[in-house]
């Protein structure tokens, strides 16, 4: 249906540093959701959702766990979620998600990495009305026509699926995350789903090449870096 998604899950630590940044980065978001949703994954959905995420990017039951106990005991930080928005090297569009207790500090921080990297920070819906906000699944196989039928004999409002490699990409609205995963396992027991998120899925791509795709790399390592970002979503394309 030609829309492609590219899979932008995070590779394997390199460094046990960067190991822990990535058990940081899961436990402040555990903890949040179970702190406002409530600590039973059962009844907190999103929860649940984190929690399946983590094990799968190996993420220790330990720091699941100790995330959880925090959010349990109450008190503890107060943080609160920071959205920000721009246009990325070569004019790609980007979209910047945090966890901060200190709104100032995370911004700082923020546009320094759009400054210091050829990169435009801009005001709130500069560039998210161009992605939707979308849940993704992504698994093995060659008839998008079978899975879409029984997405739909499910009442399922899929957005968009597409088969390319033998792999098909399932889109649908991020409100439908469960109903989704309940529906693909229920007509497909043996599934293995190499991809199960909510994303912001861009509309368009934006095609870099040349020096642009080492400027994008080195803006993409200056986020990461930053302590209270969670996520980065973007629809640089790199031209091989």
């Amino acid at each position: 249906m030609g829309r492609s998604f590219e899979v932008r899950k995070a590779s394997m630590a390199k460094t046990q540093g960067a190991k822990i940044k990535v058990y940081s980065k899961y436990g402040k978001e555990i903890y949040v959701l179970a702190k406002n949703g409530g600590i039973d994954p059962d009844s907190n959905l999103s929860l649940r959702r984190l929690i399946e995420k983590a094990k799968k990017d190996q993420v220790p039951g330990h720091v699941i766990d100790k995330a959880i106990d925090k959010a349990k005991g109450g008190g503890g930080e107060d943080f609160a979620t920071a959205r920000y928005e721009g246009f990325g090297p070569g004019n790609c569009m980007v979209i910047v998600d945090c966890l901060t207790d200190n709104n100032n500090r995370t911004y700082m921080d923020v546009r320094q990495a759009f400054v210091k990297n050829n990169a435009k920070i801009g005001a709130p819906g500069a560039v998210g009305h161009m992605f939707e906000h979308q849940c993704v699944f992504q698994f093995k196989g060659d008839d998008e026509e079978v899975v879409l039928e029984n997405l739909m004999m499910e009442d399922i409002d899929v957005s968009d699926i597409e088969c390319e490699d033998g792999v098909i990409t399932v889109f649908a609205p991020h409100t439908e995350f469960f109903k989704v995963k309940n529906a693909l396992a229920a007509s497909m027991p043996d599934i293995t789903l190499d991809v199960e998120e909510i994303s912001f899925v861009p509309q368009t791509m934006t095609p870099l090449s040349g020096d642009d795709v080492a400027a994008f790399e080195k803006f993409l390592d200056a986020l990461n870096d930053c302590d209270d970002v969670q996520n980065v979503y973007h629809n640089a394309e790199i031209e091989e």
